[in-house]
């Protein structure tokens, strides 16, 4: 993604989140901050003021400008970025967008082959666009916690924050999706990513169950991944997950640990029968598993070709032969923050390798870099009088 131009007004973790992927793939990202910083750099552990460990992670790849909302000097730069910027994503919500500028209309009058991103808790152009949400609020109106509800019997959030990543992920496939588009029509557009939206369709592919038919043939919640068993089993020294799910994998399972009757039994003998039966099903295993341990379990599932992996406490990743051999974490010394880990682009391209892991930036030191007359940052899309090719028309 060399070449393309990303404006960065957002904070915390989604929004970050999006533009760091897309840092990592190239793109030269500019982070506008406050003068107090994106409240991300306050979050966590840090060795220094505002580079908190989360700052490290999704700032990287990325240059910070700062500028105040309120100085009208600095709105005027922000309208000078908006309009030599591929792509502008925020997570403001509608009335401050206005506000700055931010609009879909001004966006576009200013830079026509602009992809303008914005991302809240729900619609801009609903009755709920302007209701302020987080992670948690998400989780929440999405159903996930009725999830955990209907699984445990406890309504909870998840430990990760799982709705901000997944929604970040989601606003990186519509702007991708969007500058293919521009690559045809050479236009921009604006694609709205609303985050309870995102998440209840997120929820549904597998839960809306019986409820996708009309009339229902059957309720929310899909038996298999909602049971209370569900889980991984304690082997005789450890934790283990042991996958069989084909029907030749439990048939194979069952008669190489020496229950070649369960293998017959028509409660197990397909997916829809151990579904129907998954409680006695997951009791059965748990006792199983308990009788040899992690080490044996390992030997028999791979001889099998059954899925199975011991369950990794996350302290252990840097002795993790398989995460060393991947390089998961890669040793790296910040300017000002010494030594830390970098957490590894998970994705391998044969032709565009992503290496590069600039240090994310204290708050606003590329100001002077960034803040350009706006013939100066112009793209070939930015310009009213320019095709998508770059060519004067």
């Amino acid at each position: 993604m060399s070449g393309l131009r990303v404006l960065d007004i957002t904070s915390v973790i989604m929004g970050p989140y999006a533009t760091a992927q897309l840092g990592d793939l190239g793109a030269d990202v500019i982070k506008v901050e406050p003068p107090d910083g994106d409240i991300a750099r306050r979050l966590g552990p840090s060795r220094s003021t505002g580079m908190s460990a989360i700052t490290l992670h999704l700032g990287r790849n990325k240059r910070s400008a700062v500028l105040d909302r309120e100085r009208t000097e600095d709105r005027e730069r922000l309208a000078d970025l908006i309009a030599g910027c591929d792509v502008i994503i925020t997570n403001l919500r509608p009335g401050s967008r206005r506000r700055l500028g931010l609009d879909w209309e001004e966006v576009h009058r200013a830079n026509p082959g602009a992809i303008l991103c914005t991302a809240q808790a729900f619609a801009s152009d609903s009755t709920k666009g302007e209701d302020p949400a987080y992670d948690d609020v998400i989780q929440a109106a999405s159903g996930m916690s009725d999830l955990y509800r209907r699984a445990s019997g406890t309504l909870q959030f998840s430990p990760s924050v799982l709705a901000d990543k997944i929604c970040g992920l989601v606003m990186v496939n519509s702007v991708l999706a969007a500058l293919h588009s521009r690559t045809v029509t050479g236009e921009g557009q604006w694609v709205d990513v609303p985050m309870a939206d995102t998440m209840l369709a997120f929820n549904l592919v597998e839960h809306l169950a019986g409820k996708s038919f009309d009339p229902p043939i059957g309720g929310i919640g899909w038996s298999r991944t909602l049971a209370a068993q569900r889980g991984p089993h304690r082997a005789a020294d450890d934790w283990i997950c042991v996958m069989p799910y084909t029907d030749k994998n439990w048939a194979d399972f069952f008669r190489a640990v020496g229950r070649p009757q369960l293998a017959d039994d028509p409660r197990f003998a397909s997916s829809a029968a151990r579904h129907e039966h998954n409680t006695l099903l997951q009791t059965e295993l748990a006792e199983l598993i308990a009788q040899r341990t992690v080490a044996q379990w390992l030997e028999v599932c791979r001889r099998l070709g059954i899925a199975a992996e011991p369950v990794l406490d996350l302290d252990q990743i840097e002795q993790h032969p398989y995460y060393v051999e991947r390089q998961a974490l890669i040793d790296a010394r910040h300017p000002t923050e010494g030594d830390y880990k970098i957490i590894r682009f998970p994705v391998d391209f044969s032709a565009t390798p992503v290496t590069e892991y600039r240090p994310a930036p204290r708050i606003g030191p590329h100001l002077a870099e960034v803040d350009w007359r706006e013939d100066e940052l112009m793209s070939p899309y930015s310009h009213p009088t320019r095709t998508a090719a770059g060519r004067d028309s």
